[in-house]
């Protein structure tokens, strides 16, 4: 009886070695990034610095790059794009997944095919239909491209075939309609999707870097990562205040993620199970 898992201890070890090397490689970087952050402004960057920590560098770089007003912006579109994509996603995806009309297959196609075409590929359209909105250097214009999304509604397609026909079919016994249903059933029932695409979606606009270089020009619409990239063009040299502001801009998505992964993990693993 103990040769089975004799044999199953070294499966097990390789794996947990394959796991633990990519957690290494991983967050090497991230913890070099780090460290090297509280080194003395201007300094050659080591690893471990002989130097007590001190935090002049995140002040310096807080103050330098203008960050609140950046994470303002920042917070401001990711969690107004957020929104929008959670409503599109929502109304969309439970047409999908339960309403039968013709052509929602040929549909269904047409919301995977946007998944394949790069933003960058149709930012003069954008660019054009912005400016004739005359949406250009507002915050219209790094909401609005982004406000509906192939992925969300995929996602929250396939988690509502998940769901039992069945609680659909007795609150429509009890008079509900489909947005109450869509509301009071189907919603907080795919609370994991729902914050999986929540988080994909905030960190996505949060690590933009494309939309506010395009459409805007105003100083008082930067963004974090366009705050990081004028930053990074000005301290170059200065390694270490340039790992404080990275670290800065870093910090928030990295909590966020920490905070959401279980229901992330179990949106994922729950997505697609039934066709």
């Amino acid at each position: 009886m103990s040769k089975p898992s004799s044999n199953l201890k070294y499966p097990l070890i390789w794996s947990l070695g394959v796991l633990l090397l990519g957690a290494i490689v991983v967050l090497l970087p991230l913890c070099v990034v780090f460290l090297t952050s509280f080194a003395p402004s201007g300094a050659t960057p080591t690893l471990f610095s002989k130097n007590s920590w001190s935090f002049a560098n995140y002040r310096e770089a807080w103050q330098r790059g203008k960050f609140l007003l950046a994470f303002a912006n920042s917070t401001l579109v990711a969690l107004a794009v957020t929104g929008f994509q959670i409503v599109t996603s929502a109304l969309a995806g439970y047409a999908l997944a339960r309403l039968k009309f013709r052509g929602r297959q040929a549909l269904l196609l047409i919301v995977l095919a946007t998944l394949v075409i790069p933003f960058q590929l149709l930012v003069i359209p954008i660019f054009l239909v912005l400016k004739w909105g005359h949406l250009i250097n507002t915050y219209w214009a790094l909401i609005f491209p982004t406000a509906a999304n192939g992925f969300g509604i995929f996602l929250l397609r396939q988690y509502f075939l998940t769901i039992p026909v069945e609680l659909e079919e007795a609150a429509a016994i009890d008079g509900a309609n489909r947005l109450q249903i869509l509301w009071r059933i189907m919603l907080p029932l795919a609370r994991p999707a729902l914050v999986t695409l929540f988080l994909f979606t905030f960190i996505g606009e949060w690590n933009d870097l494309f939309k506010p270089l395009v459409f805007t020009t105003r100083p008082e619409l930067r963004t974090v990562q366009l705050a990081l990239a004028e930053f990074q063009e000005q301290f170059t040299n200065n390694w270490p205040l340039l790992m404080a502001a990275v670290t800065i801009a870093t910090i928030p998505v990295l909590l966020l993620f920490l905070i959401g992964q279980r229901q992330l993990i179990r949106g994922i693993a729950t997505t697609g199970m039934k066709n």
